[in-house]
C-alpha cells in the first residue's frame, strides 16, 4: 500500500533531519552514522497507521512515532554492545566503529531524545503516553536481561522464551500501535485491541525470525543462514528440538555446541530439526500468534476501518525476510 510506503519514507526523512550538535563529534557523530543505517521503521509506521484509524493527522502522530523509533535503536546500541556484535545492518556497529564507552553515552543521549520527542505531543495526550512509555521500556530492559541469562542455562522452556520475546520485542510494538490509538483519541477497548495486535505480531514477528535465520534465503535475509546456529543461540527451534529430541539427538546437539565447522554444524542441526519436525512446529507457533493479532483486529474492526491496518498485518505475515 502506497500510504505505508511514504510514511515509511517521511519518518526515514525526519530521522535524518533531526538536529544533533556537531560536538562533541564524538557522541554526535555515532547517532547520525547508526540512524543512517536505516531499518524497516515497522514501529512508528504502526503507530502512525494505529493513530490514522480515528483520523488523527500524521503530525499530530509522527512525534510518538519518532519517540519509539529512537527509543528503539537506543535499545539496539546497548544490544549490540552486550551481544559484542560487529554488524547491524551488514555496517560496522557503533561500539566497534567507535569504542564501547561512546556507544554507551550515545545510546543514552537517543534514549533522552525519544522523550523530548514525545514532550510534542499535546498535553492532554502526555500523562497517558509517559505511563505507556515508561512501562514498556523497563519491560524491554526485563526481556534483555532474562535473554542474557538464557545465555548461562542448559535449559530454557517454551514458555519462559515466549516470555522473553514478548517483553524484549513484542510489548514495544504493542506500545507503538496503542500510542497511535492515544493520539487519536481511542477508547479503552480499541487501544487494547490496538496493543494485543502489536503484542501478539511481535512475538510472531520473532519465531518467525528463528525460522528464517536458518531456513531463509540467505540474500533476502541479508545475513549468513544458520548464524544463530553458529552462535548457540537458544531460538523457539533449539528450545523446540531439545524437548523433543531422545538421548541419542540430545548428545549429538550438545557435541555440535562445541562444532567449529560452521556449514557442518548448521548442516547437521538442520538436520536433526528435520527429523523431529521442528520447522512445522515453529511456523504452526508463528501462525497462532498471527491468528491471535487477526482476531484481535476483527474486534476492533466492529468499530473502525482497519484496511489499512489489516494490509500491514498481510505484509508482515508473508515476509520472507
Amino acid at each position: 500500500m502506497l500510504e505505508i510506503a511514504q510514511s515509511a519514507e517521511r519518518i526515514e526523512k525526519y530521522l535524518k533531519e533531526i538536529n544533533l550538535p556537531q560536538e562533541p563529534a564524538n557522541l554526535y557523530e555515532p547517532l547520525r552514522y547508526f540512524l543512517a543505517l536505516g531499518g524497516k521503521r515497522l514501529r512508528p509506521v504502526s503507530t502512525i497507521l494505529s493513530g490514522s484509524l480515528f483520523n488523527a493527522t500524521e503530525e499530530e502522530l509522527l512525534p510518538a512515532a519518532i519517540a519509539i523509533e529512537l527509543f528503539h535503536n537506543f535499545t539496539l546500541l546497548h544490544d549490540d554492545i552486550m551481544d559484542e556484535a560487529p554488524l547491524r545492518r551488514g555496517k560496522e556497529t557503533v561500539h566497534q566503529k567507535w569504542n564501547t564507552n561512546i556507544a554507551i553515552l550515545s545510546g543514552d543521549v537517543l534514549f533522552v531524545r525519544a522523550y523530548q520527542e514525545l514532550l510534542k505531543c499535546k498535553p492532554k495526550h502526555l500523562p497517558e503516553l509517559l505511563q505507556l512509555f515508561n512501562k514498556t521500556a523497563i519491560e524491554v530492559c526485563e526481556g534483555q536481561q532474562m535473554d542474557m541469562d538464557f545465555e548461562t542455562r542448559d535449559i530454557v522452556s517454551i514458555e519462559e522464551y515466549i516470555e522473553m520475546i514478548r517483553l524484549k520485542t513484542s510489548v514495544l510494538l504493542g506500545c507503538a500501535m496503542a500510542m497511535g490509538g492515544i493520539v487519536g483519541g481511542a477508547d479503552e477497548e480499541q487501544k487494547q485491541f490496538l496493543y494485543d495486535i502489536g503484542m501478539n505480531l511481535g512475538i510472531a514477528f520473532q519465531i518467525q525470525d528463528d525460522i528464517l535465520d536458518l531456513y531463509g534465503n540467505a540474500e533476502k535475509v541479508g545475513k549468513q543462514v544458520g548464524g544463530d546456529v553458529m552462535a548457540n543461540k537458544k531460538t523457539f527451534l533449539s528450545i523446540y528440538a531439545r524437548i523433543l529430541a531422545n538421548e541419542q539427538q540430545l548428545a549429538k546437539l550438545d557435541e555440535l555446541q562445541e562444532y567449529y565447522n560452521a556449514l557442518a554444524k548448521v548442516e547437521t542441526t538442520k538436520q536433526i530439526f528435520s527429523d523431529l519436525g521442528i520447522e512445522k512446529l515453529a511456523s504452526e507457533a508463528m501462525s497462532n500468534y498471527f491468528l491471535k493479532a487477526e482476531t484481535s483486529l476483527e474486534n476492533l474492526s466492529k468499530t473502525c476501518n482497519v484496511n489499512k491496518l489489516r494490509y500491514f498485518v498481510g505484509v508482515l505475515k508473508n515476509r520472507t525476510y
